[in-house]
C-alpha cells in the first residue's frame, strides 16, 4: 500500500472518529434538553395535583431521552439529527412560553 493510501485510510477512519463523537455528544446534550423540556411542559399542563404531574414528567423524561439518543444514531446525518432535535427543542420552548412557564409567577 502506497504512503498517499495509508493517510486516505486516516483520514476517513478520523472522520467516521469525529462523526461518532458528533453523534454521542449531541446525543447526551441534546437528548437532555428535549427531555427536561418535555418533563417541563408535561409538570405544567396535566391535569392531575402537582406531585403527581412532576413525577409522570420525570418518569417520562426517562422514555424520552431513549428515544432521542435513538434518534441520533438512527438519523442519516449528524445535521439531520441536530436539526430535528433543535426544532423540537423550540417546539418544548413554544409550547411551555403558550402554558406560562416564562411568566414571573405563572407557572407556581
Amino acid at each position: 500500500m502506497s504512503a498517499g493510501g495509508v493517510n486516505a485510510r486516516r483520514g476517513t477512519v478520523r472522520a467516521y472518529r469525529l462523526a461518532v463523537a458528533a453523534r454521542v455528544l449531541l446525543a447526551i446534550v441534546g437528548g437532555y434538553g428535549v427531555a427536561a423540556l418535555a418533563s417541563a411542559l408535561l409538570a405544567l399542563v396535566l391535569p392531575v395535583a402537582r406531585p403527581e404531574a412532576v413525577s409522570t414528567g420525570m418518569i417520562a423524561s426517562f422514555a424520552i431521552m431513549a428515544a432521542a439518543v435513538i434518534w441520533v444514531f438512527a438519523a442519516r446525518t449528524v445535521g439531520r439529527a441536530a436539526l430535528v432535535l433543535g426544532l423540537a427543542a423550540a417546539s418544548l420552548i413554544a409550547a411551555l412560553w403558550c402554558a406560562g412557564a416564562f411568566q414571573a409567577g405563572g407557572a407556581a
